[in-house]
């Protein structure tokens, strides 16, 4: 056996209480970094009056957060797999960390923003964590707990919100960012203590050109996608920043084609079942994300519109809550579905329920327990397909491509929720209401917000149903080691 595929030293009976501890702390960093991506939501509106500057240079603290998240998680996933992914884990927790400090720091713009960057540059945590599973779990519970981590995200999102709305009310907003800190600090000693290195190691040299160029063409796109709104969508700087993606971005590829080793195998990512499964986590992302544009809206819009429910920031919190424990529960059914019949079925059904999610939200949104029904609905949708995305994406590459093929994943679901942002954000400012003199966004506004999540769902779907065939992960024998190329979740019939 290689050393790439040869199990870690304590493999076999000793197994599977060390594999529940790493599952455990690798789902609690997953937490803590989803929960810095929320963190901030609730003082977006204070920030101008926080920092002394005005509101579209505080909306960088946001952008920012998502152009080093963009730019990171594909870099620190091939790092993963030439140096050490438990190496590149601990290095993106120290990111957390810093960045978190930064922020609490902070009284001004400038730091603020760096510190939102740094936090952003820890968004491979999740991918580099499902890597280091199928590298120290044994393959018959691999689909359990990579499920289990890839809700981690989701959970730490429903939890963070309530959490940071509650903080932000009674104390001052420093503290969100000190909690932060202490968090990422007790992961990383988590880390430290139970999370063994992966085996294999691809070595070599790294590609730095790629990931110079994928950095300057994913910037372009994101920021023209991003801030298209504020600049206008036919302005000089949003086009011009698409057209340097498009360059850019078919520069590097042609690049990633002739390098000997590249940051990302193209022809890898052109197999079938890759493919496919990152077209359809673009619609995916897109899916999910349009629920949490909508449904916090709803919440907080006055009463007097017809349609608001007019709740605070702490109660849009505690509606969403119990979204992610819902994804969590959900985790656990995919895997058994993963397990039996292959996570390409199980990606199907996820998908049909978050569009079914958005069908009853576009008849259900008038009470509060209405959107709590249909946050839990989607919820569960998403629980299935978080699971079943890196199963298939696993299923397909090897074992020395893991944390880039994950991470490369991850970024499609990124993109995904960016488009999301910029197309709910053109019609909810199209179609408005009048309110006191101020323009909001109309009832219609949010159904057809919500019939295009459908649709987007709808829309992978189809897409996931052009996946290869699997066999379903029962069906191969199961290892005291960790997880191989094919053994966990499927390879091609």
């Amino acid at each position: 056996m290689s050393d790439a595929l040869a199990p870690p030293a304590g493999a076999g009976k000793s197994a599977p209480p060390k594999a529940n501890a790493v599952v455990a702390v690798l789902a609690l960093a997953g937490i803590v970094v989803s929960l810095m991506q929320t963190l901030v939501i609730p003082i977006v509106p204070e920030l101008p009056k926080l920092l002394d500057a005005p509101a579209s240079d505080t909306a960088w603290a946001v952008t920012a957060t998502l152009l080093a998240a963009a730019v990171a998680t594909p870099v620190v996933g091939r790092l993963g797999d030439m140096v050490g992914k438990r190496r590149m884990l601990m290095v993106s927790i120290l990111l957390l960390v810093s960045g978190s400090l930064v922020c609490a720091l902070a009284d001004s713009l400038v730091p603020m923003i760096v510190g939102r960057a740094l936090q952003g540059l820890s968004a491979a945590v999740v991918p580099l964590g499902i890597s280091i599973l199928r590298d120290t779990v044994p393959s018959d519970r691999l689909a359990g707990s990579t499920a289990v981590m890839s809700a981690s995200l989701g959970v730490g999102g429903a939890l963070g919100l309530p959490t940071a709305a509650f903080i932000a009310d009674n104390w001052d907003w420093h503290i969100l960012f000190w909690t932060s800190a202490a968090l990422g600090v007790v992961s990383l000693l988590l880390v430290v203590m139970f999370v063994p290195e992966s085996p294999g190691r691809v070595g070599g040299r790294f590609d730095l050109v790629g990931s110079l160029g994928l950095s300057a063409g994913l910037v372009s796109l994101l920021l023209a996608v991003s801030k298209g709104a504020d600049w206008g969508w036919t302005s000089g700087t949003t086009l011009g920043l698409g057209v340097a993606a498009v360059v850019i971005l078919t520069a590097w590829g042609r690049w990633e084609l002739k390098a000997e080793q590249p940051l990302v195998d193209l022809r890898t990512t052109a197999k079938p079942q890759v493919l496919f499964t990152n077209l359809a986590s673009i619609a995916l992302g897109f899916s999910m994300f349009a629920m949490s544009l909508v449904l916090p809206q709803l919440l907080q819009l006055p009463e007097q519109t017809g349609y608001g429910l007019g709740r605070s920031m702490l109660t849009v919190g505690l509606v969403l809550a119990p979204q992610g424990l819902v994804m969590m529960v959900m985790s656990a059914v995919s895997a058994r579905i993963t397990k039996a019949k292959g996570p390409k079925v199980t990606l199907l059904i996820g998908a049909l329920i978050v569009a079914a999610g958005y069908g009853l939200n576009i008849l259900l949104m008038s009470e509060v327990w209405h959107l709590i029904l249909v946050s839990c609905f989607i919820g569960a949708g998403i629980g299935f397909t978080y699971g079943a995305l890196p199963a298939l994406i696993m299923g397909a590459v090897d074992p020395s491509q893991t944390g880039a093929a994950n991470s490369l994943n991850t970024l499609m679901r990124s993109l995904g929720t960016s488009f999301a942002s910029a197309i709910a954000g053109v019609i909810m400012a199209q179609m408005t209401t009048d309110f006191g003199g101020y323009a909001l966004p109309s009832e219609n506004g949010f159904k057809v917000v919500m019939a295009i999540g459908a649709g987007a769902a709808l829309l992978a779907f189809a897409v996931a149903s052009l996946i290869p065939k699997q066999r379903p992960a029962g069906e191969t024998a199961p290892t005291d080691g960790p997880a191989q190329s094919v053994e966990v979740t499927a390879a091609k019939a």
